[in-house]
């Protein structure tokens, strides 16, 4: 990843916009795919039907090796599930989307944790309180606010919850290129942390994903064997909640926000 941050012309952002809307849309559809007795491929292959069919590419497809359009990630796994024909969703299931459409040339990127029939209190309060910290971080997503602002308000909200914020994984900026400057962390690094794009001030024309991941237990991970899926060390539940956002002069522009739908 690049360590420029590019500040994009209104020509570029009004492209954005485009793609997050169908990236918004296909998260729609993959939340329809979220039932009893379906496969995590069947998920999978109802967002990639749906950016293909509006004019976009999934970006995730191919992307370092991933092999689908979806990361599709169940109960303990906080990110990057790979989606199988062999993985049926349970009712009492947690299940998180992450997706990414590309459309002439730009990125929307966005995420959702959504409940499978009937779920327990706990997975139903670390779903709402994870998508509650990206609204509380939103407030800090304005010019002359920093980065860590951002996320510092993230781990506030999340840990005022009794929850913990991943450390390993973080937002980013977003262009032409699925991941760009900056990182964009959901707590509030210590020095040396080893981020690689400091803590910029936000700026109006930067277009960045804060995406809190959040885990019922302890913040640590563990990858699995196959390279990608990212689940909570202590294998309690986790969720995540993402959308692509533009700085504007005032309130940010939420790109991805257009059938977003509360689990």
């Amino acid at each position: 990843m690049s360590e420029t941050i590019h500040i994009k012309s209104p020509h570029e952002i009004e492209i954005m916009r485009q793609a997050a809307r169908i990236a918004a849309g296909a998260r729609s559809m993959g939340r329809q795919a979220v039932q009893a007795g379906y496969t995590t491929w069947q998920i999978d292959r109802a967002v990639h039907e749906y950016i293909v069919k509006n004019g976009a590419v999934p970006s995730c497809l191919g992307y370092e090796g991933f092999p689908a359009a979806t990361c599709v990630s169940v109960n303990e796994e906080v990110i990057h599930g790979i989606p199988s024909r062999k993985k049926t969703v349970r009712n009492g299931d947690i299940v998180s989307i992450d997706l990414c459409a590309t459309y002439k040339g730009f990125v929307g990127d966005c995420a959702g944790t959504y409940a499978c029939g009937e779920v327990s209190e706990e997975a139903r309060k670390l779903i709402r309180v994870t998508r509650e910290a990206f609204f509380e971080a939103l407030h800090y997503a304005r010019p002359g606010y920093r980065i860590f602002d951002v996320g510092g308000a993230v781990q506030a909200y999340v840990e005022s919850n009794g929850f913990s914020v991943v450390r390993d994984f973080v937002g980013h900026g977003i262009g032409r290129d699925m991941h760009e400057a900056p990182e964009v962390p959901n707590y509030r690094p210590d020095k040396g942390s080893g981020l690689r794009v400091g803590n910029p001030r936000l700026v109006k024309g930067m277009t960045i994903c804060i995406e809190p991941m959040v885990c019922a237990g302890d913040w640590r991970v563990k990858i699995l064997k196959d390279g990608w899926t990212v689940v909570s060390a202590d294998k309690s539940l986790a969720a995540h909640y993402e959308n692509t956002i533009l700085i504007t002069d005032g309130e940010p522009e939420i790109l991805t926000m257009a059938d977003d739908l509360m689990a």
